[in-house]
């Protein structure tokens, strides 16, 4: 892992000078906005009296949650009753200075309590405003409460995941807060640039359903051109052959074969060239139809094998392969590493902390300057009483009230 101090020093990110309103909570929103505050734009996190739900969801350390340090960093917190006049007030004041708004309430929620796009807008024109949600701002299942398993059953993503004679599977990790949090980013993003063209902001609408729909291309296009239904396949490609896992003699390996040229080169690695000049493995459709006698035949070679000597051959010849790395390999391998995907960070209660960041590499911009998540409250005097329009009484209402969540 990469520290603090074995990052440049800070010179600009991409995002330096954007400020953000977060009122999100969970995942998706807090995984929008945590993308942000990594490329360098101030995130004011508004949580409520008892915070973010997040902060009660372990694994904890010494009362910390880590899911909400990961999805966190970067931000500062305060705390507010958007139910009260007084926080309220403090909301339109803020919403006058910052240039993004971003929430997961379920629809209709920011209206009721005033912070919806067109309270925020008529006080500042150029505010970019995102909303996340299940099922989106209108459609008929637009009301109805969801959570990331709820739409990984309802987009499709869990019908074509599993064995094809077991039960539908969740996906492994959270994948429709997560998609909907990137594409809220995005979206976001898209309409800065565009605010520079107009001098506008604007509204968008983002449905966890709608993104994971979205990321389906593979299942869609069996069901535009396909003589039969998607469906479940397991660990194999629906369209490719030979793609998938594979036994060898100390465990499994992957096989992603996409052509015939790849093909070639597989057949020439096990020792039987011949297969390229049958018939039913002449192209990918007929492998695919034909999978489980080329199944056999590969598993004939591979399990003669162990894991690292099929893959190191395998990619010796130009033939996508891999072990299946345990979270554990993944994490501690030297790609993460050089790559620098994790970090330490210094949390001011629990010491030296493993860190996430986002994925991409900006030229000329640092990584590893991302702070960790906040303590509940810990920038509400420091925020508001930079904030003008709100008188010292209420400041000091509003302050008191934080030191009492």
């Amino acid at each position: 892992m990469v520290s603090n101090s074995e990052s440049n020093e800070r010179t600009s990110c991409p995002l330096d000078g954007v400020r953000v309103l977060d009122f999100t909570q969970i995942l998706a929103g807090p995984f929008c906005t945590s993308l942000l505050a990594d490329l360098g734009a101030e995130v004011i996190k508004v949580e409520p009296l008892r915070g973010d739900e997040y902060r009660r969801v372990g694994p904890f350390k010494m009362g910390e949650s880590a899911l909400f340090q990961l999805v966190n960093r970067g931000k500062q917190s305060v705390v507010l009753d958007l139910k009260n006049k007084d926080g309220l007030a403090a909301v339109h004041s803020l919403s006058a200075s910052v240039d993004v708004v971003v929430e997961n309430f379920r629809p209709g929620v920011a209206e009721r309590l005033g912070i919806d796009y067109k309270s925020l807008s008529a006080i500042n024109l150029k505010l970019v405003y995102a909303s996340i949600s299940g099922f989106g701002q209108h459609g008929p299942l637009s009301k109805r409460p969801a959570y990331d398993l709820v739409v990984q059953a309802m987009s499709g993503l869990m019908y074509m995941t599993g064995e094809p004679d077991g039960p539908p599977t969740r996906v492994g990790e959270s994948f429709g807060d997560l998609f909907a949090g990137l594409y809220a980013s995005w979206a976001i993003l898209a309409k800065l640039y565009e605010r520079e063209r107009t001098g506008c902001g604007g509204y968008v609408d983002i449905a966890m359903f709608d993104t994971l729909f979205s990321m389906m291309p593979t299942a869609i296009a069996q069901w535009m051109f396909g003589t039969t239904s998607p469906t479940r396949v397991g660990n194999r490609h629906p369209l490719s052959t030979p793609f998938g896992e594979f036994k060898t003699c100390d465990g499994y390996l992957i096989i992603a074969v996409l052509n015939n040229i790849q093909f070639s080169a597989l057949c020439d690695v096990m020792g039987m060239p011949e297969l390229t000049s049958e018939k039913r493995f002449s192209n990918d459709e007929l492998r695919t139809e034909n999978e489980p006698d080329l199944k056999k035949l590969i598993e004939g070679w591979s399990t003669r094998h162990d894991t690292r000597t099929c893959v190191e051959s395998l990619s010796d010849a130009g033939v996508p392969a891999s072990p299946i790395w345990s979270m554990e390999e993944a994490i501690e391998s030297v790609q993460v590493s050089a790559r620098s995907l994790l970090r330490t960070a210094e949390h001011s209660k629990i010491g030296s902390i493993p860190m996430m960041e986002q994925p991409v590499q900006f030229e000329g911009a640092p990584r590893g300057i991302t702070a960790p998540a906040p303590d509940l409250g810990e920038h509400t005097s420091a925020v508001l009483s930079n904030l003008e329009g709100l008188s010292s009484d209420i400041l000091s209402r509003l302050c008191d009230e934080k030191g009492s969540a």
